[in-house]
């Protein structure tokens, strides 16, 4: 039997698909710790982010935090967290928060400083105050490249998230641990196949919500600039 045939047999075994090891239930502990992480580094990361690229000060603060974030290997976290706190969730949501702060940081305050300043100056001039004019004028020009960084940082905790396998979390990274424990392969790839699927249709959902935030105005003034790169990358 080929590796595909014992993969495709392992989905189509009904034991997979319900109990507390079964599919659904992998699913929902591996949207939670990932849907929990991605929240705590959004409301830690966004105000941050918005504010010093809408008072242009401390750049290199915003991108020197990206850095370090990047820098710092989120097994290392997790372990580091685990020997703290010990096993359950909080290590875990700890770890995975601080892996999606930076991407959201960055973005955010590069969306703000890219506004173009013509505009912020039109807004003022038209009476607007300083919350009003961030609000109403600077975060619908920059929710593209805000949401651009929280699709990253979705994505990069979702994938993440099945190291909490390895201290005895939930979530598609139990199959891929207690596959190579078991030394059974099939179980293996499909738990990856599962994050991988998870991972696709996270972007694809975030780019979804990206569209619904972007003003319809602001949609249609990108997108000439979008076919005109398309029809230089197809020449």
């Amino acid at each position: 039997m080929s590796v595909l045939e014992s993969v495709w047999n392992w989905f189509g075994d009904p034991a997979h698909w319900h109990g507390p090891d079964g599919i659904p239930t992998r699913l929902v502990e591996h949207l939670q710790l990932s849907g929990e992480s991605v929240l705590l580094g959004a409301l830690i990361a966004l105000p941050l982010g918005i504010a010093l690229g809408h008072y242009g000060r401390f750049g290199n603060l915003a991108i020197n935090i990206s850095n370090v974030g990047r820098a710092l290997p989120s097994f290392g976290i997790l372990v580091i967290a685990f020997q703290v706190f010990g096993l359950g969730e909080l290590p875990i949501i700890l770890a995975l928060t601080a892996l999606a702060i930076p991407p959201i940081v960055t973005n955010s305050y590069v969306a703000l400083r890219e506004v173009d300043p013509d505009i912020k100056d039109a807004a003022r001039g038209m009476g607007y105050r300083e919350l009003p004019q961030l609000l109403r004028v600077e975060l619908p020009l920059a929710v593209p490249l805000i949401m651009a960084g929280v699709r990253t940082s979705a994505v990069q905790v979702v994938a993440t998230a099945t190291l909490a396998a390895l201290i005895a979390g939930g979530g598609f990274g139990r199959y891929i641990v207690d596959g190579f424990a078991q030394l059974n392969y099939s179980m293996t790839i499909a738990g990856a196949v599962l994050v991988a699927l998870l991972a696709l249709a996270t972007e694809l959902s975030l780019s979804g919500v990206e569209r619904l935030l972007v003003p319809r105005g602001i949609r249609l003034l990108m997108a000439p600039s979008l076919r005109r790169a398309s029809t230089f990358k197809v020449a």
